[in-house]
């Protein structure tokens, strides 16, 4: 790596794990186009970074894999702010990923340097109180129980008071160039059924997050950290949205009428599964009887006066580009 990039200081420099991914690519965009900060954008495969880097000279992209962040250790002891999107879904690198070299990236940073990590969890690992789930450590799926371990591991370290741990709810985001999220890419297949869902009820309640609303939290962050004393755990996510607002909601934008609805209720859900002989991991089972996967504290960039990009259902199905 050259010398100029490791002495030429701007405002702050901020790193940015994961930038080719769906959050990462809108969280760099956003801190090309809204900040003047110095970046460095860390990805392993640089033609999927969808982003211009060339509208100011200090966006730097950074070809390098987490498996072997210790390359990169004279540029982490410079960073004043990192931002760790980079993550592994899956996998026999899951644990060693998503635990061990995330760990081993924070202890190369330079505590006395260093102003601010905001680490990416997930709201699956915590409960309504914005707790540790105990169920995510031991019966989630590997991406989850990594989170876990991870989050259990931080919040011990040395430097923990400088670590913002955000945790997404259900990220939606994604278009013809950006990767699009796993929630967003089944929008357009449900709404296909909607005249057969509009007549189920069911019980259950959830919040959603954009990719861009996401991307204004943590650039607010990156210049606002929390205080001393506040909080270092934020539940990103729009207002608890039950299923069946989302169901009124998704048939009024359709203009869809409901005349009546049928109770789905676990009682019939577990019957369907035993007379179709479906197969459900421990995780997925779990989630079927907990059904309400809603916190106590929610932050969006309203939180901070600032404006929200995708706050409704409508919005929702308006960037996923269904027609009403």
């Amino acid at each position: 790596m050259s010398d100029d990039i490791l002495t030429n200081h701007s405002q702050k420099r901020v790193l940015v794990t994961g930038a080719s991914g769906c959050v990462g690519h809108y969280i760099s965009q956003t801190l090309i186009q809204q900040t003047n900060h110095e970046l460095f954008l860390l990805v392993r495969n640089p033609d999927k970074l969808q982003v211009d880097t060339n509208v100011r000279g200090n966006v730097h992209v950074i070809q390098g894999d987490m498996q072997k962040i210790e390359q990169h250790s004279d540029l982490l002891k410079t960073i004043d702010v990192a931002i760790l999107t980079a993550t592994a879904w899956g996998g026999d690198m899951t644990f060693h990923v998503n635990v061990n070299k995330t760990l081993e990236l924070i202890s190369l940073l330079d505590e006395q340097r260093c102003e601010q990590i905001i680490y990416f969890s997930t709201a699956s690992v915590l409960n309504h109180n914005d707790e540790l789930l105990p169920e995510a450590g031991e019966l989630g799926i590997d991406y989850i129980r990594s989170k876990y371990q991870c989050l259990e591991k931080i919040e011990k370290l040395p430097i923990s008071y400088k670590i913002t741990t955000v945790f997404p709810t259900l990220v939606l985001g994604g278009d013809e160039k950006i990767p699009v999220s796993h929630i967003s890419s089944g929008i357009p297949e449900v709404t296909k059924y909607i005249n057969l869902i509009k007549f189920l009820r069911a019980d259950g309640s959830f919040h959603f997050i954009h990719a861009q609303d996401i991307a204004t939290v943590v650039t607010h962050l990156v210049d606002h950290p929390p205080s001393a004393d506040g909080p270092r755990r934020l539940v990103l996510g729009q207002p608890r949205l039950t299923a069946n607002q989302a169901i009124e909601e998704v048939c009024a934008y359709l203009h869809k009428k409901i005349s009546f609805r049928i109770p789905l209720s676990i009682t019939l859900a577990n019957i369907i599964i035993a007379v179709f002989r479906i197969q459900m991991d421990g995780w997925s089972r779990f989630c079927m009887n907990y059904r309400h996967f809603t916190y106590k504290n929610i932050i969006n960039p309203a939180t901070f006066g600032l404006t929200n990009y995708c706050a409704t259902m409508a919005d929702v199905l308006k960037l996923s580009g269904i027609e009403p």
